[in-house]
């Protein structure tokens, strides 16, 4: 089993920053990669960004790119997600999820952080 905990999330105006946290605990050993979903009221849960644990590659959805950053801390079990120029349609939960399968889904996911940007 694996333990995801998040923080990090709040509420900012519109152009503002927010960093978020996730700390895996547990069974952690072979893990392939982590990320970040968000998801706002009435629509599904989406990607947003995504970093493989032993290379460090990121990947993003499109309408972050340029404004969000994915980084992890191999020896703290961390991942980040630096947020700036934050929107109001980036309001949503976030939720941190990690997998072990590079071909998988995600396999564990953390309770999630309420991210709000006001107008």
């Amino acid at each position: 089993q694996v333990q995801l905990v998040e923080s990090g999330g709040g509420l900012v105006q519109a152009g503002g920053s927010l960093r978020l946290s996730c700390a895996a605990s547990g069974r952690t050993a072979n893990l392939y990669a982590m990320g970040w979903f968000r998801q706002a009221p009435g629509k599904d849960r989406a990607f947003v960004a995504g970093i493989t644990w032993n290379t460090g590659a990121a990947t993003y959805v499109h309408s972050v790119k340029d404004r969000f950053t994915i980084s992890r801390d191999n020896t703290k079990n961390t991942v980040y997600l630096q947020m700036n120029n934050l929107k109001p349609e980036d309001t949503a939960v976030y939720y941190c999820a990690a997998k072990f399968n590079p071909l998988g889904a995600y396999d564990y996911w953390g309770q999630g952080t309420q991210v709000t940007a006001s107008a």
